[in-house]
Order: C-alpha cells, then structure tokens, then sequence
C-alpha cells in the first residue's frame, strides 16, 4: 500500500506516518527498489499497533522504546510485557477516575432535571453538594 493508502485507510496524515517512522514509533516501513514506502502487512500492524498505543495515551517516548525492544528480539519480551502492563495500568487508573466524574455528572443531571421538573432543588449531602451544588 502507498502512503496515501494508509493515510487513507486509517484516518491519519502521511506527515503522521512519515514522523511515526521517523522517530521510531514504527520500525522502518518496507521500500520499493526506487525507495518509495510500500505498506506490507507487517507495516500495517505497527502502524494499528502506534495509533491503539497512542488512543491508550502512551508517550511517544515509551513507543519508541517498545519498538526498539522488539526489534532486539525475544531476549525483550519481559521488558516489553512490563511497558505494556504498566500502560494498561494508567489505562485501567484514567478509567476510574472517568468512571467517577460520570457518576458525579450523572447525579448532578438528575439533580437538576428533578428540580426543573418538581421546581425545587435538592441536594444531597453524601454528595457533598449541601451548600447549593455548583
């Protein structure tokens, strides 16, 4: 596949994927004889595996250094579950905190929405909210 194929095809620039391949976010993408990027499926998995890495809100610092420990082999692949394990933590810890901003904008919603539709509002203290909510 062209550059432009993957751009394409995953909804980032070609100057996204030029940088990724650049800094090492991907290892070195396959070439033509006239040293043109041509996408093996191989590259297609780096590059899926550095946009899921990045959504999960990894640093370009710790891609480049999973990239480089999977290049030097399988003598890596404890060091490489380890960054893994440790991003999937930070994951699992942004979650929770979402989770608990939902639930406390999920409350204040139903606050409100009763007391527009009762025409009194009431807060309730387990909530904190006891001196007028915010």
């Amino acid at each position: 596949m062209t550059i432009r194929q993957v751009s394409e095809k995953y909804g980032i620039s070609q100057d996204t994927l030029r940088y990724y391949e650049k800094i090492g976010m991907i290892p070195p993408v396959t070439r033509t004889a006239g040293g043109i990027r041509d996408y093996q499926e191989s590259d297609l998995g780096w590059v899926e595996l550095a946009i899921c890495l990045r959504n999960a809100g990894m640093s370009v610092e710790a891609m480049v250094e999973y990239v480089r420990l999977n290049r030097q082999g399988d003598s890596t692949m404890k060091a490489r579950l380890e960054l893994l394990q440790n991003q999937r933590q930070a994951i699992v810890e942004r979650r929770d905190r979402i989770d608990r901003a939902l639930e406390r904008l999920d409350y204040k919603i139903r606050v409100y929405e009763d007391a527009i539709n009762s025409g009194k509002l009431s807060w309730d203290q387990k909530h904190g909210d006891e001196n007028g909510g915010n």
